[in-house]
């Protein structure tokens, strides 16, 4: 009697668990088998920020998770978090970053505002939902936030993706297309004629990124499409040059004045030439020669193809935006700490030590020093695991997990044990 009375004690708990935090409802409970996608203005500047509901639009089928609804794999500088209507039940969420929050860290959002496009898709409800969007600073506080109401029978949410859908290609079928990961490679400054081009690009990105663990071993749970979006103009702009090109995307260098930051702040273009297609992750490639790209938590990866550089660029910038994996590299001056050297950083492979507590200290043999001291032998190098100074963009106080990495240079031709192991606990998220 007595151990029956336990049991029903820990099946209530359970129930009521998962009644709170939303881990175990079934994706039908809730949603129907399409996308609500989600245009947001963010705008502001350094003090304060605001998030303004842009416009709500509806596609054919759901591509994201359909389990783990209510978990997110890492935190990232956002998390959009979906419940019923009057409710505090979590029957979806996920993360991100955004171009708006890096901008922030920069010496002009001191001195004036601006606004940055963002989208954001989540499964469509059957019935009326409050979303609420979350930001968060570099000290992982809040800094603003916005909750609104989507009933799904509001008829000015506009239907995309039915109907003059932007041609495609499969260029690898997940085995399961039910529980995998969809990515879209999307052209940019390819004109109609340069689309082999463009294809041609695709197979050299997808066989490089897949010359990696743990891509490498869990390739079956990738579904993969080549987005045939037109250019008028072949090319990129590049700003510092006077060269502005008309694009798909207009995409373009000198990003928040660096020359080497290639990026689109044309998100809403980016997703109308996306809708109807099979997609949730991005990487967008840009025909040009000259070094760039960037990546941005679960928003898009965007490389160059013609430079020598392009197959490790492509690669390092997916662990960004997949993986939430942070850069491994140091500034010789930094003008505003990216990771204030008080607060944890939440990306799994580098820290500050403030919470170092379920990273990788327990790939640290006993006895290995603080900060681990750098080797010149090549499998010390490659093998060593310990807490090597210099992350980041930090030289002091953030530390990164193995010597060199995928995620520190271009030169390293692998992800260090560290990263391997937190992309591969991602994968497994979202796939088994």
């Amino acid at each position: 009697m007595k151990k029956y009375s336990v049991n029903i004690l820990t099946i209530l708990s359970m129930l009521l668990f998962c009644a709170t935090n939303g881990f175990c409802q079934t994706f039908d409970e809730y949603f129907t088998d399409k996308t609500l996608r989600i245009d947001y203005i963010f705008s502001g500047n350094a003090k304060q920020q605001t998030i303004s509901l842009d416009k709500l639009n509806t596609m054919p089928r759901w591509y994201g998770k359909r389990q783990r609804l209510a978990q997110v794999p890492v935190e990232g500088n956002g998390q959009i978090t979906v419940r019923p209507h009057n409710s505090d039940k979590i029957i979806y969420r996920n993360s991100f970053s955004t171009l708006f929050q890096e901008w922030l860290s920069y010496y002009e959002a001191k001195t004036t505002s601006k606004s940055f496009e963002n989208v954001f898709l989540v499964p469509m409800p059957k019935d009326t939902i409050d979303i609420t969007v979350d930001l968060y600073n570099n000290r992982r506080e809040k800094s603003a936030t916005f909750t609104h109401t989507v009933a799904p029978s509001d008829i000015l949410i506009r239907h995309i993706g039915e109907h003059d859908i932007t041609p495609y290609k499969v260029i690898q079928q997940a085995a399961d297309t039910t529980k995998c990961i969809h990515i879209a490679f999307v052209a940019e400054g390819y004109t109609k004629d340069e689309m082999n081009v463009f294809l041609n690009d695709v197979n050299i990105a997808t066989e490089a990124l897949f010359a990696h663990e743990p891509f490498k071993s869990k390739r079956k749970c990738f579904n993969i499409v080549a987005v045939e979006s037109e250019s008028k103009e072949s090319g990129t702009s590049e700003p510092s040059k006077g060269i502005w090109k008309n694009t798909a995307l207009h995409s373009h260098f000198d990003t928040f004045y660096s020359n080497r930051y290639l990026t689109t702040l044309n998100i809403k273009e980016l997703h109308d030439w996306l809708a109807g297609i099979p997609y949730e992750h991005i990487i967008i490639l840009t025909n040009t020669n000259e070094y760039g790209g960037g990546g941005i938590l679960n928003s898009y990866v965007l490389s160059m193809t013609h430079h020598k550089q392009f197959k490790p660029v492509v690669v390092h910038e997916f662990g960004h935006s997949f993986g939430g994996l942070g850069d491994e590299y140091a500034y010789e001056q930094e003008q505003i700490p990216m990771y204030p050297h008080d607060v944890e950083p939440w990306e799994p492979n580098i820290t500050t030590l403030k919470d170092f507590h379920g990273k990788w200290e327990n790939l640290i043999k006993p006895g290995t020093p603080t900060p681990t001291p750098e080797s010149t032998d090549p499998q010390t190098i490659q093998n060593r695991v310990g807490l090597f100074e210099g992350a980041g963009y930090s030289l002091k106080g953030v530390y990164r997990g193995v010597q060199d990495c995928r995620m520190r240079t271009n030169e390293n031709p692998e992800f260090c044990i560290v990263c391997r192991n937190a992309l591969t606990n991602l994968i497994d998220f979202y796939t088994k």
